[in-house]
């Protein structure tokens, strides 16, 4: 091998593997019955799995949200770091319009906004127990616009109505997209600062930074993707660790192998942040407490 060969094997290892997905968010909740309730019935997830005090919703199979009962638990103060939303990415925009749909006639009370970002099209919401959620659609890659490594994102007007009426066909509102697949397409977090932000989910765990807004917002992702995570301090600037909440449990990760898994956890570990091993799977927080669950499978890779 040259020395040119063996410096770009080197740098490669600075970055998270380019097949790296999003895997489930677990949430911490008060009610599990109304949560399994809404996420079921509103978001149009099905329930793959409910055992004991933990319920697991998805669709096609893949687990996207899972539900773990904590009634000891209070919700978080105003203000602090943990999630700020879901992002659950649908195939097509029929699926998006029938979950859409779904959120007008059963729970229209919990929208939040739209918004055109060029890359997507995105509707937000918020659970009965605070956590945003967004149900987007992604354009092709190809009318992606990069520029310096940075992907163009705006927000731009978007109507509900307007998206319904020309996306929602007659099968799709009695239930036909029901089982399309859907995935978790990036996790959002609120944090206590950019610059803290940036030293771990780039510098540590390899993301490459795909969009920055000053010291507010900071978007990551892996293989060109427009973002997998994304963290804001819009409502927790100057947040510290976070304490025993309702709330945020978990974000997986899924790695496309056992190398790739390995590399990350030595990343982590090199930058200073403990690295819990169980022998499948690695777990690691982040300064706020956030807690990673990385994994290597081949199945669920982007």
């Amino acid at each position: 091998m040259h020395m040119d060969e063996i410096s770009r094997a080197r740098v490669d290892t600075t970055r998270i593997d380019a097949a790296t997905s999003m895997g489930a968010v677990t949430l911490l909740v008060g009610d599990l019955d109304a949560m399994t309730r809404y996420y079921r019935d509103v978001v149009t997830l099905a329930v793959i799995d409910a055992a004991g005090d933990t319920v697991t919703l998805g669709r096609a199979g893949r687990p996207l949200v899972i539900l773990r009962h904590e009634p000891a638990l209070r919700h978080a103060a105003a203000g602090s770091a943990g999630l700020f939303h879901t992002a659950i990415l649908f195939e097509s925009q029929t699926a998006l319009a029938a979950a859409l749909y779904s959120l007008a006639r059963r729970a229209p009370g919990t929208f939040t906004g739209s918004a055109d970002h060029l890359v997507s099209q995105a509707f937000y919401a918020t659970d009965p127990e605070g956590n945003g959620i967004e149900l987007y659609w992604d354009r092709d890659r190809t009318e992606w616009s990069w520029a310096h490594g940075q992907v163009e994102m705006a927000t731009l007007a978007l109507d509900p109505n307007a998206f319904i009426a020309e996306h929602l066909t007659e099968p799709a509102a009695g239930g036909a997209t029901a089982r399309d697949a859907a995935s978790i397409g990036h996790v959002h977090l609120s944090v206590g600062d950019i610059a803290t932000a940036r030293a771990f989910y780039v510098d540590a765990l390899g993301f490459d930074a795909t969009a920055t807004l000053g010291n507010q917002a900071l978007f990551v992702s892996a293989g060109g993707y427009h973002h997998h995570m994304a963290m804001n301090v819009w409502n927790s600037r100057g947040a510290g660790p976070r304490m025993p909440t309702l709330g945020l449990g978990r974000i997986a990760l899924v790695l496309p192998g056992a190398d790739a898994l390995g590399e990350v956890a030595e990343r982590v570990a090199h930058h200073g942040f403990a690295v819990r091993d169980d022998g499948s799977a690695l777990s690691f927080d982040d300064p706020w407490g956030n807690t990673l669950h990385a994994t290597a499978t081949a199945r669920d890779a982007r």
